[in-house]
């Protein structure tokens, strides 16, 4: 019999880990509660009224509302949206950069190698939050200023892992031949060297989507994130711990969330990761 393939090997390791399962499942509600934003959320996430501050749970508020009268489930449903945005969107930017500094790096050597790996070394040097929360105070807040925080927070990770693959990979024999007859550099790098790279970078973008989605939640907690009255899970977190006492269900429920999709990502990568990487996978 043939050896599995990948996509064969990652269904059977996905599907035969019951977390693995749950945690694909949680994934794919919070997205959908996402993408249906609109047109499910029971209440407008920015209505306020004063008639309606702090009260419990009940029928027409579930989640019940905050300090100025918001629907909390509406909010958290609208904030999804933007957590999960900055979640996919930074990953996969900082992917394609850091990838594309890091395959620059590798291949070519000499001073493109000792430019990209300084400053790597450099970034790498400050702690995640720390380089995203000094982006921020310098470029403010808004939707793009978080995106750009996010992947430039991300970007030196991705490099060191692009770099260290390319000089494994363009000592193959393959990668010879193809230079030996005469390929140009372009098409040796988009053809043997990029798709021999993707498995470890695709599995750093799964479990960094955890990590980008705690990141944005950490910058809107300090104001530095997606700005009031648009919702975010970190906001609306710090929104409730400024009237705790008067209704604690703001924390509860944006604290729940961000649990449940950080541990969905991280269990589902490291099922991506056994399944994509050779010396750890089945």
């Amino acid at each position: 019999r043939a050896a599995p393939g990948r996509l064969e090997i990652l269904a059977r390791v996905v599907l035969g880990r019951p977390a693995t399962v749950l945690a694909a499942a949680i994934i794919a509600v919070f997205v959908a509660v996402a993408v249906l934003a609109p047109w499910i959320a029971p209440h407008d996430p920015l209505a306020q009224s004063f008639l309606r501050i702090n009260q419990g749970p009940s029928w027409a508020h579930w989640l019940g509302t905050d300090q100025f009268g918001r629907d909390v489930l509406s909010r958290m449903i609208h904030g999804s949206r933007n957590s999960l945005i900055f979640g996919f969107l930074s990953p996969v930017l900082a992917a394609l950069v850091g990838t594309t500094l890091g395959v620059v790096a590798g291949y070519f050597g000499g001073i493109a190698d000792r430019v990209v790996s300084r400053v790597v070394d450099l970034l790498l040097a400050f702690p995640e939050l720390l380089l995203a929360i000094i982006i921020a105070a310098a470029l403010g807040g808004g939707f793009w200023n978080v995106v750009v925080v996010l992947t430039v927070a991300f970007v030196p990770g991705f490099a060191r892992v692009a770099r260290a693959q390319t000089l494994s990979v363009k000592q193959e024999p393959y990668v010879e031949a193809a230079v030996a007859v005469g390929v140009s550099t372009p098409v040796i790098i988009l053809r043997h060297v990029v798709p021999n790279i993707a498995a470890p970078i695709v599995v750093l973008v799964t479990l960094w989507v955890a990590s980008a989605i705690r990141l944005e939640a950490s910058l809107s907690f300090l104001g530095i994130g997606t700005q009031p009255p648009n919702p975010s899970w970190g906001n609306i977190i710090r929104d409730g711990l400024n009237n705790l006492f008067g209704s604690p269900w703001p924390i509860i429920g944006a604290g729940f969330s961000i649990t449940c999709v950080v541990l969905a990502f991280n269990l589902f990568g490291d099922a991506l990761r056994d399944a994509l990487d050779p010396e750890t996978g089945p």
